[in-house]
């Protein structure tokens, strides 16, 4: 873990980074390494400050806003920044908690990433693609498949192998088997849930036409949906709506954590559901508990 002592810092500010530290190990649960990651972005934030001679306890929008703009001129990703100002966030939150300060970064905004990644689709978008005609048991399947890979972030092939046991109506989770089969649990928001289950209990058994499937999401001829149905079914109800970027189901799944971030939920948390391949040798991410998973997903998912 990182030593503290070796940061400059004066006594009291060195003081309350220690005991942020502390509050991340043992009220967070984090990893060495997501500790760390907090720690440093705070400690450079904090050094800022006392250059500056800010008083943390008294700091404005401005303050934090001529930080960030600092920060800028390092020209930085835009990975980057978002993850400086969920540090700056979650310390805030911090000093909040424990010391009554006023949370006065809840006043900033993390960058758009629609500007910057034309593979996520607005939230507008999304609301089109959900908001289609519910006429048939085919329409209340793609109204299911849909909200189900906003909700969750789920890859195509994912959706795709969904079995029936792999969703708990009364946990609010699904199961899945991403790269290299790991499995992951994934919280579900009420909509998502709704959808699903009326396609399976009204409609799913009508379209079996005689084969035996465990898989939830079926073709028009009874048999497991694949990806290159689902990329049929999804580009036709975009067309439909207006939308004119060439839309695939990884879209969906950008645009779900996409939108995670840009209203504040934590990236440990997002980069677990969503099952990054990466945390197989990082590690980074792999001590936040499914309490946090949850609690984030509810907070801030547009849809949970």
């Amino acid at each position: 873990m990182l030593d503290i002592q070796k940061l400059k810092l004066n006594n009291q500010t060195q003081k309350l980074i220690e005991e942020y530290q502390v509050y991340l190990l043992t009220s967070k649960h984090l990893s060495d390494n997501s500790i760390n990651s907090y720690i440093y972005d705070t400690y450079l934030y904090l050094a800022y400050l006392e250059e500056h001679q800010i008083n943390y306890q008294k700091i404005t929008k401005d303050n934090i806003v001529a930080y960030l703009t600092y920060l800028d001129k390092s020209n930085p990703s835009i990975y980057t920044t978002v993850r400086k100002i969920s540090s700056i966030k979650t310390f805030h939150k911090y000093l909040a908690k424990e010391f009554n300060i006023e949370d006065i970064s809840s006043k900033i905004e993390p960058p758009r990433f629609y500007q910057h990644l034309p593979n996520v689709l607005t939230f507008e978008e999304v609301k089109a693609l959900l908001d289609i005609p519910l006429n048939t048991p085919f329409d209340y399947r793609n109204k299911a498949m849909i909200e189900l890979m906003y909700a969750t972030g789920l890859r195509v092939s994912e959706l795709c192998n969904l079995e029936l046991s792999d969703i708990d109506f009364d946990q609010k989770y699904v199961r899945c088997y991403g790269k290299g089969s790991k499995e992951r649990i994934v919280p579900i928001g009420d909509i998502a849930l709704k959808y699903v289950e009326i396609y399976i209990m009204e409609y799913r058994d009508s379209m079996k036409k005689g084969y035996l499937t465990n898989k939830i999401f079926l073709n028009n001829h009874g048999k497991p949906m694949t990806r290159q149905g689902f990329l049929f079914i999804l580009k036709k109800i975009a067309e439909n709506v207006g939308i004119t970027k060439n839309i695939t189901p990884h879209m969906l799944r950008h645009s779900f954590a996409t939108h995670l971030l840009n209203n504040g939920a934590d990236l440990r948390s997002i980069q677990i559901m969503l099952g990054h391949e990466n945390l197989s040798t990082t590690g980074i991410y792999t001590n936040l508990s499914d309490d946090t998973k949850i609690e984030n997903y509810k907070l801030y998912h547009p849809r949970g």
